[in-house]
């Protein structure tokens, strides 16, 4: 049998996908092993395989809702399991593995490729392949280099473990975890995976180890949060990709208070492990604590999650936990700009009488006092967007991307405000890498739904919908009293064909909030999409009269409502309105 060094296993409806794969990492000089192609005529097909899985390096495998019930696929890679090879899951759908498929890549890395268009993830698997092979660019092998600026030493920060045993305590765990990120990332003697990334692997058992090298770096941060009244334990261990072997480990056993206090040792502890020089201007960044009152961090960690769940009593919610933060800090700039989100927020979908100009005051205020985070850019940007000052919420916008391309909010805010203005394609690019920082939102991939529809893109509808279902389930499950996901997800049942589930959802909605404005539009765009086009109207006129610029702009390039176009009542409708 010929050499190789990848053997790709895929379903036959993925046969197209794996293709593509195979013709990029042979294109970077990575020789791969695909059926039918390389089986010899008159073998035996079952012992060519089983001998190609044993002679190669890594095992791609092109995971899909086919692949997950193929027992060709799952059989190739228990082959690969049994001969100890390194395997590499590419999810191009979200489904999750189940049965035999989730006990055999339960604790193996992926690599998501659920937003399109799907080249951009060919290219980042060619070269997740090279570093596991221990490849440069030009295919010459040498000590994995996986990172960019190879000179620096590398690391993952992955999510701290919740030990509290309180799901509700998450936030807090995640605040910790990304605060970490963000200081290890102002030194420039250290190259830090992105957040987005790291956040992948929140909730799954991993081999910490096979992370660091899938992912090319040289050491894995790992550990755990364990929160209870007024007393707080962080555990942190740091990890070598090389051989698994611990570099260092620590465990803080403090009063709450002094939380910043750990995440600071443990920063310095990896600087001075890895021995990396800190130049003044970055000690002086990381010393900065983002507030001195433990309290108004914590009240500002729940206003964030609160705030990321989008309906009128989260917006509410999360603007007092805000104030609080602001009440017990006046100082404290990030909390400032979480209060202008959610006056934005309510302002945009609900009406709420908050001036803009008052908005636009407390993202001042907000830059004031941390003109050097991405968030307050965000923020200010949303609400020159709804004051439509459109090139200045642009530069403010593409601002916070530069200060953190990883940014949700930054990404999400400007990808609806390019939605409003008929920016279709640069709206999907921005939806998708909203989607991409933040695995766990469902809105921006149930946006790309209708987006791709407009725009032509077809074959990534289906992808798309199920992803965004999928989430939406997810957070249904953890937050069944927010009508939120339930209407946006039924929509999304609806691109797949599944009428009653969808309906179903849609009344699930319907009887928690009944009177949300959101609900009941997206209420008429479900029955506009089923034919239904009185009642869709009904709902339309009802809550249109009281429909703000952006809502006026999102009907008029929303696809959800395409059906009642030509009909004159909705032509009528929306001449009285403009």
């Amino acid at each position: 049998m010929a050499h190789h060094d990848i053997f790709v296993s895929y379903a036959a409806g993925d046969r197209t996908t794996a293709f593509s794969i195979v013709e990029r990492l042979e294109s970077h000089g990575m020789r791969c092993w695909v059926a039918p192609r390389d089986i010899a005529a008159g073998s035996e097909y079952g012992e060519e395989i089983v001998e190609a899985v044993k002679a190669c390096r890594v095992l791609v495998v092109v995971f899909s809702e086919q692949a997950n019930s193929s027992p060709h696929v799952r059989r190739e890679v228990e082959r690969a399991v049994s001969a100890r090879r390194a395997i590499l899951p590419f999810r191009i759908d979200d489904t999750v593995p189940t049965g035999a498929m989730e006990y055999a890549l339960g604790n193996t890395h992926w690599l998501d490729a659920v937003t399109r268009p799907l080249d951009p993830h060919i290219v980042a698997l060619a070269s997740t392949v090279q570093r596991m092979l221990g490849r440069d660019a030009g295919g010459s092998r040498e000590e994995p280099a996986l990172h960019s600026g190879a000179d620096r030493p590398s690391i993952v920060v992955l999510p701290f473990n919740n030990m509290s045993g309180d799901s509700e305590q998450e936030y807090f765990s995640d605040g910790i975890t990304e605060d970490i990120i963000t200081d290890l990332s102002k030194i420039s003697g250290l190259f830090v995976v992105a957040r987005n990334t790291a956040f992948t692997y929140k909730g799954r058992a991993v081999q910490v180890q096979e992370v660091g090298q899938a992912l090319g770096v040289n050491f894995v941060l790992e550990g755990s949060v364990r929160k209870a009244g007024t007393r707080v334990r962080v555990t942190g261990q740091l990890i070598s990709s090389r051989d698994g072997g611990h570099v260092w480990a620590d465990r803080f056993d403090r009063d709450l208070t002094d939380i910043f206090v750990i995440q600071d040792e443990i920063t310095h502890a990896i600087v001075e492990q890895l021995k990396v020089k800190l130049l003044p201007q970055e000690k002086q960044s990381i010393a900065q604590a983002p507030t001195d009152n433990i309290e108004a961090y914590t009240y500002y960690l729940r206003g964030r999650q609160f705030l990321h769940r989008h309906s009128k009593t989260y917006y509410q919610l999360a603007r007092r936990m805000f104030s609080k933060a602001v009440e017990l800090d006046p100082m404290y700039g990030r909390a400032y700009a979480g209060i202008a989100d959610c006056d934005s927020f309510l302002f945009l979908h609900y009406c709420e009488g908050v001036a803009i100009d008052s908005i636009l005051a407390t993202c001042a205020q907000a830059l004031a006092l941390d003109a050097g985070v991405a968030e307050a850019h965000a923020s200010r940007g949303l609400a020159l967007y709804l004051a439509q000052r459109h090139e200045e919420a642009t530069a403010e916008f593409d601002r916070a991307i530069q200060l953190d391309p990883g940014s949700f909010e930054a990404h999400y805010f400007y990808a609806r405000a390019c939605f409003a203005q008929n920016k279709l394609k640069q709206a999907a690019t921005l939806f998708e890498r909203a989607s991409e920082a933040n695995p766990g939102d469902y809105q921006s991939m149930a946006y790309l739904v209708m987006i791709y529809r407009s725009i032509g893109r077809e074959s990534d509808i289906e992808p798309a919908a199920r992803s965004a279902v999928k989430r939406a389930e997810r957070e249904l499950t953890l937050h069944p009293e927010n009508p939120r996901p339930a209407y946006v997800g039924a929509t999304c049942l609806l691109a797949l064909g599944e009428r009653d589930r969808g309906l179903e959802w849609l009344s699930r909605a319907l009887a928690v909030d009944p009177d949300d404005i959101l609900t009941q539009y997206n209420a008429a765009c479900v029955y506009a999409k089923i034919g239904e086009y009185d009642r869709a109207m009904d709902l339309l006129e009802r809550i249109l009269p009281l429909a703000n610029y952006e809502t006026k702009s999102w009907i008029n390039v929303d696809s959800d409502l395409d059906a009642l176009r030509s009909l004159p009542r909705f032509q009528k409708m929306l001449e009285s309105v403009h």
